[in-house]
C-alpha cells in the first residue's frame, strides 16, 4: 500500500511539473526582474536571459548612483508617446502605493522627496538591484548572464510565454541595444522611429565651447522654429560640445523629436529670471555709478559666473574691461537682454550611448494596454523602454517599467 501510495505521489508531481508554465524573459532589467518576480509568486518556471554579466546595470548608475526609483504623482502627462494614454491602465493598477507595497515585501524602504521624486531609502542604487536580484533568485528565478538571444522564434517554441524586456539604444556601453525592436519586426510590428531622450545637446558656438566647465541655475526656453515650445529652471552645464544639465535634460525630449524632423532648433537661456530687463538695467546702472573704477565684468560677477559672465560679454561683442563711467545706457540694456535672453542654435544632441533612455519604439497600438501582450502574436508581450512610451526626468520612466513587467505577470498568471 505504501509503495503504491508513493508511486501516486511521484507521478503526481511529475505531473504538476509538467503543468507548469514556462516564462522566458528576454532582459534583466527593471521591467524584466519585476515581471520575473511576480511571475515566480504565482509558481510559473522563469528564466531571464540577460546578455550583460549582470542585470540591472542601467539601475546602477541611475540618478548619479542614488537611483530615482519611481514618483509619487504620476500621470500620462508624464509620458511622450504616438499615444501618451497607453500608460494609463497600467500606472492606475500599480502606481505609487502599489510600487511601495512590492518595495517593503523585497526589504527596500522608500524616501519620498517633498517634490515627488522617491528614492531608496539608503540612497544607494546598489540596494534597489541587489534586492530585486536576491529575491528573484530566492524565487526559484534562473538568471542566464551572457546570453543574448539570437532568434526570438526559436525560444517561443520552447516556452510557453515570450516577455521582450530589452530595453531600448539609449546607454549602449551598459547592453542598451534595439534588439526587442527587431524581435517585435519578427511578427510585422511596426516600430516608432526612436530618438535619444534626457540627453545633453550640442550647441552651434565656439562661445560655448570656450564657456566649457561652467555651471550656474538659470531658465531654458525650448524654441521650434523661432517659436516659443517649453521651459524648464534647473541647473546648467557648458561643455566641450555644447550644455549638459538638469533644465537641458528636460527639454531634451521635445528638441530631439524637432531635430529628427528637421525643425531649426534653438535655446534662450535666462541667467536671472527673478529679474526683468528694467529691474537689472537699474541694478547693473546704480553699480555702474557707484563703483565707477569697476569693469563691467566685475559688476556682472556679482550676479553670475566669472566664465559665463566672459563669454557672454564675448558673444555681445563688448570689451570687458570697460569701465562704470564709461558704460552707457545703450550698452547696459543690451547687457541686461543678453543676460535674460541668451540664445544658442542647437545642432544635435549627445547621442543614443550618452542619453539616459530612448524614446519611440514598439507601436502602442499594436500592443494590448491592459495586457501588453502583443496583438499580433498570442503569447508574446513587451514591458518597459522597447515601448513606444518615454517618461520625464523624475523616476517615471521607472515608473513605467515597473507597472508595465506586473501588468505582463499578472495576464501571463492568469494564462
Amino acid at each position: 500500500m505504501l509503495s503504491e501510495k508513493l508511486i501516486q505521489k511521484e507521478q503526481t508531481i511529475k505531473t504538476n511539473k509538467s503543468k507548469t508554465k514556462k516564462v522566458a524573459i528576454i532582459g534583466g532589467g527593471a521591467s524584466g526582474l519585476i515581471c520575473a518576480i511576480f511571475c515566480a509568486r504565482k509558481s510559473l518556471s522563469v528564466d531571464i536571459y540577460e546578455q550583460n554579466d549582470k542585470c540591472a546595470k542601467k539601475i546602477l548608475v541611475s540618478g548619479n548612483g542614488r537611483c530615482n526609483i519611481t514618483n509619487k504623482h504620476i500621470s500620462k502627462d508624464n509620458f511622450f508617446g504616438e499615444d501618451n494614454s497607453f500608460v494609463e491602465y497600467a500606472i492606475k493598477n500599480f502606481g505609487f502605493d502599489e510600487f511601495e507595497k512590492f518595495a517593503s515585501s523585497i526589504g527596500l524602504l522608500l524616501d519620498v522627496k517633498d517634490d515627488g521624486r522617491v528614492y531608496p531609502y539608503s540612497n544607494e542604487a546598489k540596494s534597489v538591484a541587489t534586492l530585486l536580484i536576491n529575491h528573484a533568485k530566492n524565487l526559484g528565478v534562473n538568471i542566464l548572464t551572457n546570453q543574448k538571444v539570437a532568434n526570438i522564434k526559436d525560444l517561443m517554441s520552447k516556452y510557453d510565454f515570450v516577455v521582450v524586456a530589452t530595453g531600448s539604444q539609449a546607454a549602449s556601453h551598459l547592453g542598451g541595444c534595439d534588439d526587442g525592436m527587431k524581435f517585435a519586426q519578427e511578427f510585422s510590428h511596426n516600430i516608432i522611429l526612436t530618438y535619444p531622450s534626457l540627453v545633453q545637446l550640442h550647441l552651434d558656438s565656439t562661445i560655448a565651447t570656450k564657456t566649457s566647465g561652467a555651471k550656474t541655475n538659470a531658465e531654458v526656453t525650448l524654441l521650434i522654429n523661432g517659436k516659443k515650445d517649453s521651459s524648464c529652471f534647473g541647473d546648467i552645464l557648458f561643455t566641450s560640445y555644447g550644455i549638459s544639465g538638469f533644465a537641458i535634460l528636460d527639454i531634451s525630449q521635445r528638441a530631439s523629436v524637432s531635430l529628427m524632423n528637421y525643425d531649426h532648433v534653438s535655446i534662450s537661456i535666462n541667467l536671472l529670471p527673478n529679474f526683468n530687463p528694467q529691474k537689472l538695467s537699474s541694478h547693473i546702472s546704480h553699480i555702474a555709478k557707484e563703483m565707477a573704477d569697476f569693469t563691467i565684468l566685475d559688476i556682472l560677477i556679482g550676479l553670475i559666473p566669472i566664465k559665463i559672465a566672459m563669454s557672454l560679454l564675448e558673444d555681445l561683442e563688448i570689451v570687458h574691461t570697460i569701465k562704470g563711467n564709461d558704460i552707457h545706457t545703450k550698452l547696459i540694456k543690451k547687457i541686461a537682454n543678453g543676460m535674460l535672453n541668451w540664445r544658442f542654435e542647437v545642432k544635435d544632441t549627445h547621442g543614443f550611448r550618452h542619453a539616459e533612455v530612448s524614446g519611440g519604439g514598439v507601436d502602442t497600438k499594436e500592443i494590448n494596454p491592459k495586457t501588453f501582450e502583443s496583438l499580433k502574436q498570442k503569447n508574446l508581450y513587451f514591458c518597459g523602454e522597447v515601448l513606444d512610451i518615454v517618461g520625464q526626468r523624475g523616476g517615471y520612466n521607472f515608473a513605467f517599467a515597473w507597472a508595465s513587467g506586473y501588468m505582463v505577470a499578472q495576464d501571463i498568471a492568469q494564462g
